[in-house]
């Protein structure tokens, strides 16, 4: 199995839902990036969902926006986001890791080279926001050949028409995106979610991540008490902008709180 199923059966069997904890990739900096990514994992989180920076990113809110800049204006480009998940792998080879963006960069860098490098540095999963079903077969083929899982996005608007058509070949992880939006700018329903994954199950056996809205812990837990992953970013985010000489302490304070809200949600 893959890092990623491997990572839900194990949570599946002690009942307890997934950490999914986001940030973009070398921000504010490649070396602190990665030392964040190490932080993260030591305080719980499960699952590391790592954004390739893009200068046009419109499903993101402002804090997400601004770490894109910070790493972006630090030189971080695909390449470097693939030195980083290989850098990360020299200590951790078993947290799945899943990169999160937008085509045009898979596309300029070559999807096919995209594909394998990915795969050569570690990376588990793909996640492109921007890039419909109907359209992905430049980039699935490949995808699929190196073994990559194709995490498949859900929205609030998907109808269940559309649904087998988005599910249909996705792999790893289902993320419903829990509210109509852009990231970080509002919370989600719980009665809509719980109903959403309610519907989401009659179509599929993977495991469901609902991010999307999601900043404390107290959010989390709801998630994750119906839910199989809860997806936190823009929180992180946020702190890493802060910055700080204790800003590495303050995001580890963060994720571990998070990664309680969500470890004792079922108890």
């Amino acid at each position: 199995m893959s890092r990623i199923a491997t990572r839900f059966a194990a949570l599946r069997k002690v009942n307890r839902a997934a950490f999914v904890a986001f940030v973009s990739g070398g921000d504010p900096d490649f070396d602190t990036g990665l030392a964040i990514l190490r932080r993260l994992v030591e305080a719980g989180a499960d699952i590391l969902e790592i954004g390739i920076s893009f200068t046009d990113p419109m499903a993101d809110g402002p804090t997400i926006q601004a770490g894109g800049a910070r790493a972006l204006a630090a030189g971080m480009n695909t390449k470097r986001i693939f030195d980083l998940v290989r850098a990360f792998r020299v200590e951790d080879n078993d947290t799945p890791v899943v990169l999160m963006g937008y085509f045009n960069p898979i596309y300029r860098y070559g999807t096919a080279r995209f594909a394998t490098d990915a795969r050569a540095a570690g990376v588990d999963g793909l996640i492109t926001v921007d890039l419909p079903p109907e359209e992905e077969d430049e980039l699935r083929g490949p995808a699929e050949g190196a073994g990559l899982d194709i995490v498949r996005l859900v929205a609030p608007t998907t109808d269940e028409e559309r649904l087998p058509l988005l599910l249909e070949r996705a792999s790893g992880f289902v993320y419903y995106v829990s509210i109509v939006g852009i990231t970080g700018t509002r919370s989600p329903s719980m009665v809509d979610v719980e109903y959403a994954i309610a519907r989401l199950r009659r179509f599929t056996d993977l495991p469901v991540a609902v991010g999307f809205g999601i900043n404390t812990a107290e959010q989390a837990g709801a998630v994750a008490r119906v839910a199989d992953g809860a997806v936190v970013g823009s929180a992180l985010v946020h702190e890493i902008g802060v910055g700080g000489s204790d800003m590495l302490d303050r995001v580890s304070v963060l994720a571990r709180t998070l990664a309680h809200g969500v470890a004792g949600a079922r108890a």
